[in-house]
């Protein structure tokens, strides 16, 4: 692992990504974003023994050998993996979890298989409405509770991933070899690593990480009354110049990148004084449809002194990311506009 990696808890293993290791539309597998609910396992996983297993509501229950994964039709997609709790800790108010800023979130090109393909080779049945994950790892905390989450078959037949590869290798262990599950636009609490079984159910699955966790809840209120989270939402974040930078005066380019889960960025805005204007920037390089996009906007300060550096996105269908994001007691989907202030020195 990548030591510039800012570790929040070493065991489980939960470090985010310098914002200065952002700047590229790929993040190299190494600087890549590390969210973990159990220890990562101590012996390497044999692929002699390792299936993986669909049963359930299907007609025909499979498992397939990793070199039988790897002879089906291969797909690669570039995808954009975010943290549930990324930007938890700008939040305002407290929330309850690790202390994520900006980096708990990377984009990789990612090869494997469509979940779709082999469902349809086991044979949906009329009662397959979910489609659950459970990888290899151990069940974490004091109450032994196994990671499992489930999604709805439309979206595992429609645009989900069984990724074997990360960037053109073979997954890093840490990211989930032999295989995880990747629902294209989905936040990293669906991505299941390790996976070893996939279980066609009739109803969402019951349990603790999708039942008390990875729900959009507020004080006094249950967690399952309140929202699973799915998809990742819209939010645009600058990577250069880094918040408290001093600069010398002379015209430079603000870089970042904004996605938006399931919907494409459309724009950008950018403003240099606290959101008193806002300008567009220039959307650059790869345009894909799960993967973040990059941009820039071309900045002459006209005055020394402190400026408030802001960026904002807007997505397809002309939703434009908030100024301020709604609270949670978890502290998900924190999509507010960040302030980022730098200093600038004429003339130095």
């Amino acid at each position: 692992m990548d030591r510039t990696l800012r570790i929040m808890t070493e065991d489980p293993l939960n470090a985010e990504t310098d914002p200065s290791s952002l700047r590229s539309w790929i993040t190299p597998n190494a600087k890549f974003f590390n969210r973990n609910q159990s220890p990562m396992l101590t012996e390497p996983i044999s692929l002699v023994d390792w299936r993986l297993t669909i049963e359930g509501e299907v007609k025909e229950p499979l498992a397939f050998r990793y070199d039988e994964l790897l002879r089906l039709p291969k797909a690669t997609v570039a995808n954009t993996v975010e943290c549930s709790g990324n930007g938890r800790a700008l939040l305002s108010t407290k929330a309850r979890g690790n202390p994520w800023t900006v980096g708990g979130v990377g984009n990789a090109v990612w090869g494997g298989v469509w979940l779709g393909d082999l469902l349809r080779l086991a044979g949906p049945t009329e009662a397959s409405l979910h489609v659950a994950f459970e990888g290899i790892d151990d069940p974490s905390g004091r109450a032994t509770v196994k990671f499992i989450r489930s999604i709805p078959i439309e979206k595992a037949l429609s645009s989900t991933l069984i990724a074997y590869e990360m960037n053109g290798d073979p997954l890093p262990p840490e990211h989930g070899f032999p295989v995880r599950g990747l629902p294209l636009g989905w936040t990293g609490a669906s991505c299941v690593k390790w996976l070893t079984r996939i279980t066609v159910i009739d109803k969402p699955y019951a349990g603790h990480f999708m039942d008390a966790v990875y729900r959009v809840f507020q004080e006094g209120q249950r967690p399952t009354d309140g929202t699973v989270v799915t998809s990742i939402v819209m939010k645009a974040i600058i990577t250069q110049p880094l918040p408290n930078e001093e600069l010398d005066g002379r015209p430079m380019t603000i870089l970042g990148f904004a996605y938006g889960g399931e919907l494409p960025v459309a724009a950008v805005d950018v403003s240099v004084d606290g959101g008193e204007r806002w300008t567009p920037a220039e959307m650059i390089g790869p345009n894909e449809r799960y993967a973040w996009r990059q941009w820039r906007y071309v900045w002459t300060p006209d005055r020394p002194g402190d400026h408030r550096l802001m960026a904002r996105a807007s997505d397809s269908e002309g939703n434009r990311q908030p100024m301020k994001a709604s609270w949670n007691v978890l502290g998900y989907g924190n999509n507010g506009v960040e302030e980022h202030v730098v200093t600038v020195h004429v003339g130095r």
